[in-house]
């Protein structure tokens, strides 16, 4: 597939330098490329600068938001929580209609220091507000619930735990459950409509304070049945 993802940060690179290692076409995309690979120095994450991985991933294209998504036949959301309505909002409407948007971002609220919020749960959630500003695109909310490089390397992990999918698309989630298979993800719950993605979302406090106890972001939940 041509697949975009939007975000540059340790998300976006790790996505993109996978589903460019299992075949597809992918460009990064990103509010102004120019700007992105003029930076030198890591991001607040401590993720190095992405003209260092661009050096280090040829195949891969850098592009505006829009040019990314509008040759995209599959977009990756890998922005910021905070960031990925306006990120969507600059790809472009008619870039997403009717494509598949895999959302993996999480709705995540720092402003009052550490752990992290969540600025929407309960009632509403993230991927929902991205469908009901897109609602000609297909969003799927998935993978939101393990760090960057067990989205996309699994079998990194001594055992291989649980993923879910939520959307209103059966066709949009059974094709991004194909994908996840492919990154070696072998147990993906379906979890209904994407209402169910508050269900997932609100996993991360959960997420964030495990990565406390344990000193390590390598983990992934599993359930048994």
């Amino acid at each position: 597939m041509r697949i975009a993802v939007l975000g540059t940060g340790r998300v976006g690179q790790t996505m993109a330098a996978r589903l460019a290692e299992l075949g597809h076409t992918v460009t990064i995309g990103t509010r102004d490329p120019e700007a992105t690979l003029s930076r030198t120095a890591p991001d607040a994450m401590g993720t190095p600068p992405l003209v260092a991985w661009a050096a280090d991933h040829p195949g891969i294209g850098v592009a505006r938001f829009a040019d990314a998504a509008a040759g995209a036949d599959l977009i990756v959301n890998a922005t910021n929580g905070g960031a990925s309505l306006d990120a969507l909002t600059q790809a472009g409407t008619e870039n997403l209609d009717g494509k598949v948007i895999l959302d993996i971002a999480n709705p995540l609220d720092t402003t009052q220091g550490m752990p992290p919020t969540l600025f929407v749960k309960d009632t509403d959630s993230l991927g929902e507000q991205i469908q009901r500003a897109f609602p000609a695109a297909r969003v799927v909310k998935s993978l939101n619930t393990l760090t960057a490089e067990f989205q996309a390397y699994p079998a990194r992990l001594p055992e291989t735990g649980t993923v879910f999918v939520s959307g209103n698309d059966a066709a949009a989630k059974s094709s991004v459950t194909e994908l996840l298979k492919d990154f070696g993800h072998q147990d993906v719950i379906d979890l209904g409509d994407i209402t169910t993605a508050r269900g997932a979302e609100m996993v991360m406090p959960l997420w964030l304070r495990l990565w406390g106890a344990l000193g390590s972001p390598a983990f992934n939940f599993k359930i048994v049945r």
